[in-house]
């Protein structure tokens, strides 16, 4: 058992552990988060941002190749859009769902 005279001297090493474990595991993790958060964020803005491109390109094809009149190219937006909107509907479709998934396992009870 430590004497009364090492109670201070325990107290502040105590204090210095807790603190250093705290700023380890709320500070360090938090900073990984916000690393990840960035980094994931970014992609996504770069993702988006070459499937815009890459729809006003199939966009700009799609018109130059048809005939030349205003209907025409008409079409070829009406076209693109149904294409982006199918797209966009299966990319959502196969994204993660958004509830959990039920537990296959049963605890207690008889099986």
């Amino acid at each position: 058992m430590a004497k009364l005279q090492d109670l201070p001297a325990l107290i502040a090493q105590f204090w210095e552990l807790a603190r250093e474990y705290l700023l380890q595991e709320t500070v360090g993790q938090a900073k990984k988060l916000g690393r990840f958060a960035g980094y994931s964020i970014g992609a996504a803005a770069l993702w988006s941002f070459a499937a815009i491109l890459i729809g006003v390109a199939a966009l700009r094809g799609l018109v130059h190749v048809m005939p030349d009149g205003p209907y025409w190219e008409a079409l070829g937006y009406l076209i693109a859009v149904i294409v982006f909107i199918i797209v966009a509907a299966i990319i959502v479709k196969a994204g993660p769902s958004s509830e959990p998934d039920e537990p296959t396992t049963q605890t207690g009870g008889v099986t």
